[in-house]
């Protein structure tokens, strides 16, 4: 069993503040890097934080100049970051909700939610997924929210023999017992460890429930927030299995 490293960023957005929350990404992925984590998972739209009303202003192109720094930062700390942002293929296309993978060689790669949840189709249109990401010899499928709660999501993600199915997610207090339900099913139910990076705190007019968590391929519990607040749940695979921890992250 070959030696990873996950964790799932459980940060607060600043509404609308793209600048504000790309220093809060660079924080976040700068203890990831001590922490020696190789994969670290954003909540869903963590850099402008869950606001509708926001979104199809502060969309830009996965390539876009602005996200230069982000991008530069994972690279030069070497962690491969998925980080959410509402999007536009193009300058005429729908906004999408977007899930960037910035790899840790420069490397950029694009997921965009496929199932949108009620309400959301007022400002976003549905997006086409995409391919699972490697690292190392770990295949891993990403998720945004409402995708998991289709079954056949994570059904496919298992069929393209992806070990890892990651979610950037906002869930609330009420939402929180049957989404987690049905994650750590298909942890069980596809062999599959799955991870959940919720947001820390308010966004959007909702309250996150926060409690971020990783679960083993067997449905038992790696590690879980025990609430709100910016923390990394960091989940550890080494030759005798998965141990896990939860951390503080300090914003200056």
């Amino acid at each position: 069993m070959t030696a990873l490293t996950l964790a799932a960023a459980q940060s607060i957005s600043i509404a609308g503040d793209l600048a504000g929350n790309i220093a809060r990404h660079q924080l976040f992925l700068q203890v990831a890097a001590e922490q020696g984590v190789q994969l670290l998972v954003f909540p869903e739209l963590s850099l402008t934080g869950y606001e509708r009303g926001l979104a199809a202003q502060l969309a830009v192109a996965p390539d876009a100049a602005v996200l230069q720094p982000l991008r530069d930062f994972a690279k030069e700390v070497g962690v491969t970051a998925v980080v959410g942002m509402p999007i536009r293929l193009t300058d005429t296309s729908p906004v999408l909700i977007g899930a960037m993978i910035l790899g840790a060689d420069g490397s950029l790669a694009v997921y965009s939610k496929q199932h949108l949840h009620p309400g959301e189709e007022v400002v976003f249109a549905p997006g086409a997924g995409g391919e699972p990401l490697t690292i190392g010899v770990d295949t891993i499928a990403l998720s945004v929210c409402a995708d998991f709660n289709h079954a056949d999501h994570a059904a496919l993600a298992a069929l393209k023999g992806a070990g890892i199915y990651a979610a950037g997610v906002l869930v609330t207090e009420k939402g929180y017992d049957p989404d987690t339900a049905l994650l750590q099913g298909y942890a069980a139910g596809h062999s599959m460890v799955v991870l959940m990076a919720n947001h820390g705190g308010a966004t959007g007019g909702w309250e996150s429930a926060g409690r971020s968590a990783v679960w083993a391929s067997d449905g038992s519990l790696i590690a879980a927030a025990s609430g709100t607040g910016n923390l990394m749940v960091v989940a550890r695979r080494n030759p005798a299995g998965w141990t896990g921890e939860v951390l503080a992250v300090e914003l200056e």
